[in-house]
């Protein structure tokens, strides 16, 4: 098999051949190229000691020396060469105690997660796989290098990371490295919250968001997101639903785009139904109050999960407002929702809504889409007219009624409140004259 590496790969790869030691490219950039997709990066694993990578190359970077991988700058570009290495034992599920150099590659690739990310390729030997992940690539499986137990121990992330690859590659799991996933899942909570994180976020945003069922079912969610497994288990008697609060999180996600903030959203929209979950003397549940109470939970989440604060802010704010169902469509019920809801919502919460209702069952399916279209149209005709919508776009300001003669303090705050209140009212109101002469007593004369 022929991969066409990248120039300034195969010139880091010729350079250490020249100086006598083996060199391959490796990893996720061979798996990519035998995909046909566009690798992200290209890491390349020698013979050669750091030391002696550094004494080749005139710009190199100390980037994990310790773990023996220095990175080659070249143009500004940096290419991670590393050592073949043994890892010794492992004492926190994810660094090894000591790292040992060898001058096997085969020793070297002993050690990675998954047979799809432990092939190395050069020109001159051409593809090196000695564990058949290009078997598995044509079988579309996520499979451990050797024992999935010790590989799990080694790094407990790994058990989240292969229900990632195959969320991003449409694979699916290993009988055995499932069934190791299961016996282990409890191994994840030694893993810092930051690494699920980025792992978790990796999933949601790939082609294969359903995978969280995965997630689920092997036990991880338990670990570090129970809320999801509770979700999971919590029914939903009801006509506008055809399952589980989970499985219709999980059809919501796969009908949202691939954003993070959207997948984020639809991921905890429905978080509190759990708890706020009510049954009437008809058989049928009711879930009062879940928006509200969702966004405090998100909130509470995604802190957990060291989510960043803009982030958490714009996620809580599509949970708290996406039922929020302005009734008529009339231009002005469509401002006070969006002014109700906070402008940053839009067009983003039409997004949420959308899926939400598309993950529904069938009953008034047709009824809901069109009043959503409706909704959006109303919406838009008010932006493009331009229309007040918050106090930021009022035509008076603060320092205005103060050169009016207002003096500062709550009288500016109720006085701009109620011009608002009139513009969302009486959008042909915004102007300054009209409110200052409507709204002062000094210039109704």
């Amino acid at each position: 098999m022929k991969i066409r590496l990248p120039e300034k790969v195969s010139y880091i790869i010729e350079e250490l051949n020249k100086a006598g030691y083996d060199a391959y490219a490796v990893g996720g950039c061979i798996r990519d190229s035998v995909l046909g997709r566009e690798p992200q990066d290209w890491d390349i694993t020698t013979a050669a000691k750091p030391a002696q990578v550094k004494t080749l190359f005139g710009h190199t970077i100390d980037t994990g020396i310790q773990h023996g991988t220095v990175t080659v700058m070249l143009d500004r570009e940096g290419f991670e060469v590393t050592t073949y290495r043994i890892d010794g034992e492992y004492e926190d599920a994810r660094h090894p105690k000591d790292v040992y150099f060898t001058s096997s590659l085969q020793e070297d690739l002993k050690r990675r997660d998954f047979t799809i990310n432990a092939m190395a390729y050069n020109d001159d030997a051409g593809l090196v796989d000695a564990f058949d992940g290009l078997g598995d690539l044509k079988r579309g499986i996520v499979r451990c290098v050797g024992n999935p137990e010790d590989r799990f121990h080694e790094d407990a992330l790994r058990m989240l990371r292969a229900v990632r690859f195959a969320a991003q590659l449409g694979f699916r799991l290993d009988d055995a490295t499932r069934a190791a996933i299961v016996r282990l899942a409890p191994h994840l909570n030694r893993i810092s919250a930051e690494r699920i994180q980025t792992e978790l976020v990796k999933l949601l945003l790939s082609p294969h968001p359903e995978e969280m069922r995965t997630v689920y079912e092997t036990g991880l969610t338990d670990v570090f997101l129970p809320e999801f497994s509770v979700m999971m288990r919590t029914p939903q008697q009801n006509p506008h639903h055809c399952g589980s609060v989970g499985e219709h999180t999980i059809r919501s996600l796969c009908e949202v785009p691939p954003d993070r903030v959207l997948r984020l959203a639809m991921l905890f929209h429905d978080v509190a139904k759990p708890l706020c979950a009510r049954r009437d003397e008809d058989g049928v549940d009711h879930f009062h109050g879940h928006p509200q109470k969702g966004a405090e939970m998100t909130g509470q989440i995604m802190r957990r999960l060291k989510f960043d604060n803009d982030t958490i802010t714009k996620v809580k704010a599509l949970v708290r407002t996406h039922d929020d169902r302005p009734y008529p469509l009339t231009e002005r019920n469509v401002r006070r929702s969006v002014f109700r809801c906070g402008e940053a919502q839009y067009p983003a919460l039409f997004a949420v809504k959308r899926a939400d209702i598309l993950a529904q069952s069938d009953y008034l399916k047709k009824e809901k889409l069109e009043y959503l279209d409706e909704y959006e149209a109303v919406y838009d005709r008010i932006m493009e007219a331009r229309q007040c919508l918050s106090l930021r776009d009022l035509a008076v300001s603060g320092s205005d009624l103060i050169a009016e003669g207002v003096l500062p303090g709550k009288e500016i705050g109720r006085i701009l409140k109620d011009m608002l209140e009139e513009v969302l009212e009486h959008p042909e109101h915004n102007d300054k004259e009209e409110l200052l002469r409507r709204f002062l007593p000094s210039r109704r004369g």
